[in-house]
């Protein structure tokens, strides 16, 4: 086994951080990313500005790898994704080299000569990866540990308030976006009557790159459908936030709103999305039907691809597809104060010996996931594989409170204005003290 590498699937944030804890132990590591260049899917939101400072952004081994080379960190400020790679993520692939494969994409993961089913020595084989290049070549490479560190960036949530597509949401797929606008290429949104749904820091973006464009170009609509009513929570934590500029994108949503240069729709839940002369129509489950859209903007959150890892053996929660024993703290149905302690070796280890699920893959469909949290992961599970079960064991990361108090569930139903983790606990329960910690598009 030790004459193989460590295999780490996706080279955005959280795997280059993993290959180089990984070289700092003496491993090999062999990075696969499907894209043609490093944070292929960072560079697909590299307008967007992160709430995290500069400092939050660069994982510690990863910066001792680049020191040698001339590199020095980004004192302070909040880059866009473009800048994150540019000053920190394109120099770290450099400096790893051959080590990180491009247009590499992962197609399955199992055991040398076991499937699924089979126990016999199972944990003494090697991993196998089958991999696709651009060209369609297949290849069967070889590991002893796979970490996998995908993310969900590529698995967006429909605009169907069901978790399915909406009724003609696919066929009207030339109206629909899935990404936050770019006030740089505003052709598509200028001028034109843009609805955008979802209720979340990538919903936050979305309205602040939407506004800037109607400065510029007047005749321009927005309508914002969301599924909950508003309440103390629906714009983030303000000055509670611990996150100063994650607090300020939500309070420059709720001023475009109450300034009227956004039209708020509440308890819309997307049931269908009508053609209307090439325009999109969304229509709620209660009947109600919007404003014929020229674009529909959808963010509604990310889920996992499991697909690759049928063969592999995976504890995960049924609910969020993350890891079994994170799953309580990070579950938005249950809570949303604070933050949850950070997670590490344990918590990630999968039934299947040497895999872990790390970065934002490991939060499965919870939307709250940090640059930092994925970090402090990698840096636990390299040291887990390299059999420093001390380190890995240590936590070495506290985590910013959001300043937003009540469950998404909550939240989430247009009849309830209140409640959540942080009322009072019924008469016969104790109170239970339980944290989440925000995100942004931008930091996933």
């Amino acid at each position: 086994m030790s004459e193989r590498p460590v295999v780490v699937i996706g080279a955005g944030p959280q795997g280059l951080a993993a290959a180089a804890h990984l070289v700092e132990r003496g491993l090999e590591p062999l990075v696969l990313e499907s894209g043609a260049g490093p944070a292929s899917a960072v560079a697909e939101w590299g307008h967007v500005r992160l709430f995290s400072a500069w400092p939050e952004l660069v994982d510690a081994a990863a910066a001792r790898l680049l020191e040698p080379t001339g590199w020095s960190a980004p004192a302070g400020g909040y880059p866009t994704g473009a800048e994150w790679i540019a000053g920190y993520l394109a120099p770290l692939a450099e400096a790893l080299g051959d080590r990180v494969r491009y247009d590499a994409r992962v197609t399955g993961v199992s055991r040398k000569g076991r499937d699924r089913l089979v126990d016999a020595e199972r944990a003494a084989q090697p991993f196998t990866v089958h991999v696709v290049d651009a060209a369609g070549t297949e290849a069967r490479l070889e590991a002893r540990a796979v970490i996998d560190a995908s993310g969900s960036w590529r698995g967006p949530n429909p605009a169907g308030a069901d978790g399915l597509p909406a009724l003609g949401e696919r066929a009207a797929a030339g109206a629909i976006a899935y990404q936050v606008p770019d006030q740089a290429h505003p052709e598509r949104y200028a001028g034109r009557h843009t609805v955008v749904v979802g209720a979340g820091d990538s919903a936050f973006n979305a309205i602040h790159e939407l506004v800037r464009i109607a400065d510029q170009a007047p005749g321009t609509r927005i309508t914002w459908a969301i599924r909950r009513v508003v309440g103390d929570g629906t714009f983030g934590g303000g000055a509670a936030d611990e996150l100063p500029e994650r607090g300020a994108l939500g309070q420059r949503a709720r001023r475009a709103v109450e300034s009227g240069v956004v039209e708020l729709v509440t308890g819309f839940r997307t049931a269908e999305i009508r053609q209307e002369d090439g325009r999109a129509v969304l229509v709620g489950e209660d009947g109600r039907a919007l404003p014929a859209a020229d674009t529909v903007v959808v963010l509604t959150g990310f889920r996992p691809d499991l697909s690759f890892l049928s063969e592999m053996r995976l504890d995960l929660d049924p609910t969020l597809e993350a890891p079994r024993r994170i799953a309580a703290e990070v579950d938005p149905n249950l809570h949303s104060c604070g933050s949850v302690r950070a997670t590490g070796a344990a918590d990630l280890a999968q039934p299947e010996p040497d895999l872990y699920l790390v970065g934002m893959k490991s939060y499965g469909r919870a939307p709250t996931f940090l640059a930092l949290t994925g970090y402090e992961q990698v840096r636990s599970v390299v040291a887990a594989i390299a059999g420093d079960h001390e380190a890995a064991a240590r936590v070495e990361l506290v985590l910013p409170d959001t300043g937003v108090c009540g469950g998404a569930g909550v939240f989430d139903d247009p009849d309830a204005a209140g409640g959540g983790c942080c009322g009072p606990a019924p008469a016969s329960a104790p109170a239970l003290e339980v944290f989440e910690i925000g995100r942004s598009p931008v930091d996933a």
